[in-house]
């Protein structure tokens, strides 16, 4: 009887040590909240409202600026669904059209905004793209990142009718 008692102590002692080691094993990793960049917006979200998907692509202008006193270097825009597109305009020059990572290439934009200098991001959505599936609400992002780990996300909302 000692033995049997024995032994159920050690199997379950082996069950549980198992038990933790499979729970660390699939434990979801948490994001982490991106670095804030020193470039800022002035409105970082914007809501479309209703748009048509008949009516074919909306586009939203977000004005930009570096906030510090160093140049910042622009290395990444991108954005989170295939459906969206993303050009930066820093004066007269032109970046893009950057998209999804792993939709379309995301090249490194290699660009610097100098203290006080002010961009445009212009995120350019397509209500079509998902087909019949993509009607009702939706929210995107665009992310603006710079060469510091800094990140700055541009959302817009809207509710796709047919």
């Amino acid at each position: 009887m000692k033995k049997n008692i024995i032994g159920i102590v050690i199997l379950l002692a082996a069950l549980a040590v198992v038990g933790v080691l499979v729970s660390k094993s699939t434990a979801v990793p948490q994001p982490q909240a991106a670095a804030a960049s020193m470039i800022t917006a002035t409105e970082p979200t914007y809501d479309f409202g209703n748009i048509s998907m008949k009516k074919g692509n909306v586009s939203r202008e977000f004005l930009v600026k570096n906030t510090s006193t160093s140049p910042v270097m622009i290395e990444k825009l991108y954005t989170s669904c295939m459906c969206t597109n993303a050009q930066l305009r820093i004066g007269e020059k032109e970046y893009g059209p950057y998209g999804m990572p792993g939709h379309a290439a995301v090249p490194k934009v290699g660009t610097e905004l100098l203290p006080g200098q002010e961009a445009t991001v212009t995120a350019i959505f397509d209500p079509a793209a998902h087909g019949p599936s993509g009607i009702g609400p939706v929210s995107r992002v665009v992310f603006l990142e710079d060469a510091a780990g800094g990140t700055l996300q541009l959302q817009f909302s809207a509710n796709v009718t047919p």
